[in-house]
This record gives structure tokens, C-alpha cells and sequence, in this order.
């Protein structure tokens, strides 16, 4: 059995849906998640904000505007039309769903309108396939599909709910549900905060251990660098998990970092794969390691890297962990750090709650801060004992202003802080003296 996720893009018309069936049901028995179907969930969103406004003449108009575009893509979808009044209905009780939800307007009635898009797409999907002959099973995601109090997903609920779902519907050609969505703690319905319908298709992978987990998406996989500002770029074909987690935080928008976790303790491989092109290799991402490589650079703009100097820190027990609890104080990650004896850089992305940071600072010495910052990230096999690879990463950044370098803290990537001016400069060095040589 395969997880199969296809995005918004994917089924963002009729004929993309189309096109999808066919990818779908080349095989048997292999559970396809989905989102909604693209500008939906934004459409969703600005609706609830209509309703928190309490203008509901304005979330009509949306909410008619959205009937509008989806009965366009029916009529176009169905030839049946058993089958096409049957998507229809389900969509208008959808939208009575969002009406009624969003009159008596709450945090808990905006996670239920936002869900609609995904479960609107799969009953589209169903009900297709189901016309054209296929035996396709619907497992609504929100009866198996949990997340804790702390907003993570309960693993051990999801493989125990959703095995008797597919249990009960054994034999089916194929089973769809819905990505992103899922219930809360407290039984209400809620989404999954990172990675969204990625997120859902590694989980469940792990849940029935899965064969694979396929993400398809526009793109031809993960590339050796970003292919806007270097030219040449080539599609890496296999990757370590940690490699792609570090890829997917240092800036490839392909898989979210969070997306990795569930498969990669579960064993079992992802591959990202084209809607544009299916016969094309995608990239494989397992926890086969191949040793002595260099796989790709990434970059992350919008840095700010703070400078915390002060000559009480030698030997001072307990400094940095006083640091460290003012951005957790502030809900602040921190992206990369280096320290001296007398002084501590670190960089983050988000700067919120900077200025409040930079205050708390200042009580343990002088604070400085560097702006419109970029973390160039070398990834592959960097393991200490590979004589070389760091030079190598460093001959080709020594006509760049470096201001941080983080080596060591993992066995997968070497990360340059640099200004943002200086970063196609150092994206297109790095490929020319690590992947062109």
C-alpha cells in the first residue's frame, strides 16, 4: 500500500482532477490524500473574517462567489448526472455548513469553515471516480485523525482508528481523504499546524506502514539549488532523511521539516514526484545514507543575527541559559549560534518580539544586531571524519563577507550567515566549486 498526496494545484480544476484519476488508479488499494482545491482555503478564511466582523452580507457574496466557481468545475467534471447532483448537493450543504457556522462566529466555527475546502475536494474526487467504474472509498480524516493538546498528532489514535476504517471497506480500489484537517483535543475540528496535507500523508504512512509516501507536486523534486538564481540546477534523485529535514529548514519549499519526522521513524520512504510530468524520477528520501557526498545548498533570507558582548560571560555559570530563556521567554527560535569567551551571536527569522528580546539583553552586556541577514546551508554527508568537504565549502565562499559559520552541530550541513546582497553571489560559487567540478 501507497499514501499518495496530491495539493491544491494538483485538483485545482476539472481537468487536473482528471488528470489526477488516472495517476490514481493506475494501482490498487493505496490511500490518496488531498487538499483543497487551490485559492479555496484563502477564499475560506477571508469568508470567517467577514463573519468575526460581523458582516455577513460580505461572507454571502464570497460564499455565492464560491458556489459560482465550484458549480463551474461540476459541470465541467460530470458527465452522470446521478453522480454530479450528488456532488452538488454535498456542496451546498457545505456552504449552509460555513453560513451557519460563521453566524454564530468563534475561533472553533473558523477551524470548521476553514475545513470545508479539503472536505468539498475529496466528496468532488469520490464521487468522479466512482462514475468513471473505480471503487473508491471516502475515510472522512476527522474520524481518525488526532492532534494533542499541545497541538501534536497523536500517533497510537491515528493507527488505531485508522485501521478499522480500512478493515471495514478491505477490497476497495482506492481510498481518499483529506489532508491538513483533523480533531483537537478537545473533540473539536482543528488543522494540523505544519506541513498541512504533507504532514497528513506522513502520518498515516507511518500509521499503516505504508510501501511509500508519495508527494506529488508542479515540481520536478528537490534541486541541488534554487534553480531562480543559479542556472544548470540538477534534480537531486535520492536523499537521507535528515538531509531533506535540514533542506526542507534552511529554505526548500518542497517538504515542511515537521513532514519528515513520522516516516522517517516509521521506516518507510517518501518520494517527491511531478503532476506535470509522472514519468519523471522525482526524489527519493529514505534512511539509506550515501556516504561522501555533497547534495545541495539552501538559503533562508530575513535574518537577523544579535550580538550579545560582555565581559562578565568568561566562565560566568549559567549565562547562556539566562540567553536562552529570554526567546523562550518570547516564543523565539533560534536558527544558528557561535560563542567566544566573551560574547554570544545568535540568529533567528522571526523578529516579533525583537525589541523586547534586545531589552531583556541588555541587563548581561551590549547588544548589536545585524539585519537583512541570509543562512546559506551546504547539505550532504558532513561528518567530521570527511577530510576536505568543509575546505571545499569554504575555498568557494572566500570572496564572500561571512558573518557566522555553524559546523558540527550536525553531521549533515555546514551553514554561512551572509547579507542578503551577497547571496546569489554565494549560491552560484557554491554550485560551480561543489557540484560542477
Amino acid at each position: 500500500m501507497k499514501v499518495q498526496k496530491f495539493g491544491g494545484t494538483s485538483v485545482g480544476s476539472a481537468p487536473r482532477i482528471k488528470d489526477v484519476a488516472k495517476l490514481i488508479t493506475s494501482e490498487k488499494g493505496n490511500i490518496v490524500v488531498l487538499s483543497a482545491m487551490s485559492g479555496t482555503t484563502n477564499s475560506l478564511i477571508e469568508i470567517a473574517d467577514y463573519f468575526s466582523s460581523k458582516n455577513i452580507s460580505g461572507a454571502q457574496e464570497l460564499l455565492h462567489a464560491m458556489e459560482t466557481k465550484y458549480m463551474s468545475h461540476m459541470e465541467q467534471l460530470y458527465s452522470n448526472p446521478e453522480y454530479k447532483q450528488k456532488a452538488v448537493e454535498y456542496l451546498h450543504s457545505s456552504l449552509s455548513l460555513i453560513f451557519n457556522s460563521g453566524k454564530d462566529y468563534s475561533k472553533a466555527n473558523e477551524k470548521v469553515i476553514i475545513a470545508q475546502g479539503e472536505l468539498i475536494s475529496t466528496h468532488m474526487m469520490t464521487y468522479y471516480l466512482q462514475e468513471i467504474g473505480v471503487k473508491a472509498v471516502l475515510l472522512p480524516a476527522l474520524d481518525f485523525m488526532k492532534i494533542d493538546s499541545d497541538g501534536e498528532p497523536e500517533l497510537d489514535f491515528i493507527t488505531s482508528h485508522i485501521k478499522p476504517l480500512l478493515s471495514k471497506n478491505e477490497g476497495a480500489d482506492i481510498y481518499i481523504t483529506q489532508g491538513f484537517i483533523c480533531m483537537n483535543a478537545n473533540n473539536e475540528v482543528d488543522n494540523l499546524k505544519r506541513g498541512g496535507s504533507d504532514y497528513t500523508a506522513s502520518l498515516i504512512g507511518a500509521a499503516v506502514k505504508a510501501d511509500e509516501i508519495q508527494i506529488w507536486t508542479d515540481i520536478d523534486g528537490m534541486h541541488n539549488n534554487d534553480p531562480r538564481i543559479v542556472d544548470n540546477t540538477k534534480a537531486v534523485r535520492h536523499i537521507h532523511f535528515e538531509e531533506a529535514a535540514e533542506l526542507g529548514y534552511f529554505g526548500a519549499k518542497i517538504l515542511h521539516p515537521s513532514c519528515i519526522q513520522p516516516a522517517m521513524y516509521a521506516n518507510v520512504p517518501v518520494r517527491l514526484l511531478n503532476t506535470m510530468d509522472p514519468k519523471a524520477l522525482g526524489t527519493l528520501i529514505d534512511n539509506k545514507p550515501e556516504r561522501g557526498t555533497i547534495k545541495a545548498v539552501a538559503a533562508k533570507d530575513n535574518i537577523a543575527a544579535i550580538k550579545i558582548k560582555s565581559s562578565r560571560m568568561l566562565l560566568a555559570h549559567g549565562f547562556l541559559r539566562k540567553v536562552f530563556e529570554i526567546f523562550e521567554t518570547y516564543h523565539t527560535s533560534i536558527d544558528m549560534i557561535c560563542t567566544s569567551e566573551v560574547s554570544v551571536t545568535m540568529s533567528i527569522d522571526d523578529t516579533t518580539h525583537l525589541n523586547e528580546i534586545i531589552q531583556d539583553l541588555k541587563q548581561y552586556g551590549t547588544v548589536s544586531v545585524d539585519f537583512d541577514m541570509c543562512i546559506i546551508c551546504v547539505v550532504g554527508d558532513m561528518d567530521w571524519g570527511n577530510v576536505g568537504f568543509e575546505t571545499s565549502a569554504m575555498n568557494a565562499m572566500k570572496d564572500i563577507p561571512v558573518r557566522m559559520v555553524s559546523y558540527g552541530g550536525s553531521s549533515y550541513n555546514i551553514s554561512f550567515l551572509v547579507r542578503e546582497e551577497d547571496k546569489k553571489r554565494a549560491l552560484q560559487s557554491l554550485s560551480k566549486c561543489l557540484f560542477e567540478n
